[in-house]
C-alpha cells in the first residue's frame, strides 16, 4: 500500500483527489496539508468525505513530509509548487505536480506569463502527464506536471488530426467553456453565485494561462510551431468543460480518414471515447469520472473540421488525471480507482 500526501488538499482538486483515492485499493491517503484548516480533520471540512474523520490537515515541514509518505499530488497554485517539489523529490518521493509550474518547458515562455522560476533545473526532466500522449515518459519520471483543463481537452480533441496531417495548425481556433469550480476555492466576487448563476461570459480572450501550454503541446503535435485563438468561457455550473475547436482540413480528406484517424489513437483508451462522425457529447455525460468523449463534424460547406469535446475539469481535467498519472509512475494499472461511471444526470 503506499503512502500519499496532498498539499493544497483543502481546495476543490484536493477534495477530488481525496474522494477519488478514497476508492483506491492501493493508496492511503495518510497526510493533508492546509494552514487554513490546520488541525481539523477532512471530514469535517468536507463533510462529504466522512471516510477521513483521522485525518487531520497540518501545515507540516516538507522534509518530514517526505519521511512519512511514498508519493504526493501537489494541488496549490503556480509559483508554490516549485519551491517543494525539489525537497520532495530529494526525499525520494514521487510527485504529479496540478499547478503550472512544471507544464512549459521553456523558461522564458512560463515566466512570461506567470512568475520567476526557481526549479528551472527540474523543467527537463518534468514529464507532460497527458498519459494518452505520452505514457512512455510518465512511466520513467518521478516528477510529472499533470496538465491543465483546458488543455486536456483541447490535445485530446486535436491530436488525432494533427499527427495524421488532416487539419492545417495555423487556422485552429479553439472555443472553450467550463464550469465555476475551475476558478478555484477560494472566495472570488467573480465566482459568487450572483455573479455566475443565470449568465454566461467570455474572460480572459487573449491570454489566458492556459495558452502557451496549448500552443506548447500543439506545436509539438504538428511539428511546426503554432499560435491559435484561445477564448475561454464561464458557464452558470459548478463542473465540467466543453471545448469546440475549429480548422481548416488539408486537401483531400474524407470521412473515414477522420474515423481512422481517431479510432486509431483511441479505439484501447479507457478513458477517451470517440463518439463518431455528428455524435456531439455534452458535459453531463462525463460529470464525475476521468473520461473525454470526442464528436466531430466535417463541415464541407466551409471547408473545416469542428471537433467537441467534453470532460469533468475536477477529474480528467485535473485529479482524476493525476491519480492515472500516479498509477503508470508507481506500476500499478492504469485505471485503478478510476473506474467510476459518470453521473447523470
Amino acid at each position: 500500500m503506499l503512502k500519499v500526501g496532498i498539499i493544497g488538499a483543502s481546495g476543490y482538486t484536493g477534495a477530488e483527489l481525496a474522494r477519488i483515492l478514497s476508492l483506491h485499493p492501493e493508496m492511503e491517503l495518510v497526510l493533508a496539508t492546509s494552514r487554513q484548516y490546520a488541525g481539523k480533520s477532512l471530514a469535517t471540512v468536507y463533510p462529504h468525505l466522512q471516510q477521513y474523520r483521522d485525518v487531520i490537515f497540518e501545515d507540516v515541514e516538507l522534509a518530514a513530509m517526505g519521511e512519512r509518505v511514498d508519493v504526493v499530488f501537489t494541488a496549490v497554485p503556480h509559483g508554490t509548487a516549485m519551491a517543494a517539489v525539489p525537497v520532495l523529490l530529494a526525499h525520494g518521493v514521487k510527485v504529479v505536480d496540478l499547478s503550472a509550474d512544471f507544464r512549459i518547458h521553456d523558461q522564458q515562455t512560463f515566466e512570461k506569463w506567470y512568475c520567476p522560476h526557481t526549479a528551472v533545473a527540474l523543467l527537463p526532466e518534468a514529464a507532460y502527464g497527458l498519459c494518452e500522449l505520452y505514457r512512455a515518459e510518465v512511466k520513467k519520471a518521478r516528477l510529472v506536471a499533470n496538465p491543465g483543463c483546458y488543455p486536456t481537452s483541447v490535445l485530446l480533441a486535436v491530436a488525432p488530426l494533427l499527427k495524421n496531417r488532416l487539419i492545417d495548425p495555423a487556422t485552429l481556433v479553439v472555443d472553450a467553456k467550463s464550469g465555476a469550480s475551475g476558478a478555484g476555492r477560494g472566495a472570488k466576487v467573480g465566482s459568487l453565485y450572483c455573479e455566475v448563476t443565470e449568465g454566461f461570459r467570455a474572460y480572459n480572450i487573449g491570454k489566458h494561462r492556459h495558452t502557451p501550454e496549448i500552443e506548447q503541446e500543439v506545436s509539438l503535435l504538428a511539428g511546426c510551431p503554432v499560435t491559435l485563438s484561445f477564448s475561454p468561457h464561464l458557464l452558470p455550473m459548478s463542473r465540467g468543460i466543453l471545448s469546440t475547436i475549429y480548422g481548416v482540413m488539408a486537401a483531400g480528406v474524407t470521412e473515414d480518414d477522420i474515423v481512422s484517424a481517431f479510432d486509431a489513437a483511441y479505439g484501447d483508451e479507457p478513458f477517451v471515447v470517440f463518439r463518431g462522425m455528428d455524435q456531439l457529447p455534452a458535459t453531463q455525460e462525463v460529470r464525475g469520472s476521468n473520461r473525454c468523449h470526442i464528436g466531430v463534424v466535417q463541415d464541407r460547406r466551409t471547408g473545416r473540421i469542428v471537433v467537441v469535446s467534453v470532460i469533468d475539469n475536477l477529474v480528467k481535467g485535473a485529479a482524476g488525471q493525476a491519480v492515472q498519472n500516479m498509477n503508470i509512475m508507481c506500476g500499478l494499472p492504469e485505471t485503478m480507482g478510476l473506474l467510476q461511471q459518470p453521473l447523470f444526470p
